[in-house]
């Protein structure tokens, strides 16, 4: 069962879902509004390789925008810290800006119940567009969930700004085999 907007305040308030900062103007009827962070991610290998840790480099978004060319990915970060041991995330696009031709999150939208810091936004632009620091680019809702909870304890928890790929961790191929 989804929770509405009130909802969610009332959680947020409470203490079982984390958001910080909290901003009532962010609520919608069932989600709330996710702001884009002020870095972004960008890889630096020519072709990444899941089962190694592929390099990148951390940049900031200009004040004045960062135009995204044709094809181009990014990560990016929410200003937002959230999560849940009690509600699962899940996370959209806005649709407005999916309208802008900037496929938002396309892949990794389930947040596990229990992880708690910023999400990683995967930007995949298919026209130029310009971003910005602040902008609302995505909402979360929250899931209720039946059964016993167990929380997430994986490599990505307590994420701060935009999180490189570690699909590594999860080879078990021999080092002389790579």
């Amino acid at each position: 069962m989804i929770l509405t907007g009130a909802q969610i305040a009332r959680e947020i308030e409470g203490g079982s879902i984390t958001m910080i900062p909290f901003d009532k103007e962010c609520l919608t009827t069932n989600s709330y509004d996710l702001t884009l962070g002020d870095e972004y991610l960008v890889y630096a290998s020519e072709i990444l390789d899941p089962s190694k840790n592929n390099k990148y480099e951390v940049k900031k978004i200009p004040n004045d925008g960062l135009v995204l060319k044709k094809g181009e990915f990014v990560l990016c970060h929410s200003k937002e810290l959230l999560g849940s041991d009690n509600f699962v995330p899940i996370i959209h696009a806005k649709s407005g800006i999916a309208r802008l031709g900037l496929f938002v999150h396309i892949t990794a939208d389930l947040i596990d119940i229990g992880s708690k810091g910023n999400v990683t936004f995967q930007l995949y632009s298919t026209l130029p567009v310009r971003i910005y620091s602040g902008m609302k680019i995505g909402q979360v809702s929250f899931w209720e969930t039946k059964g016993e909870i167990e929380l997430y304890k994986g490599k990505y928890q307590g994420s701060s700004g935009p999180r490189a790929s570690e699909s590594y961790k999860d080879f078990k191929i021999e080092d002389d085999l790579r």
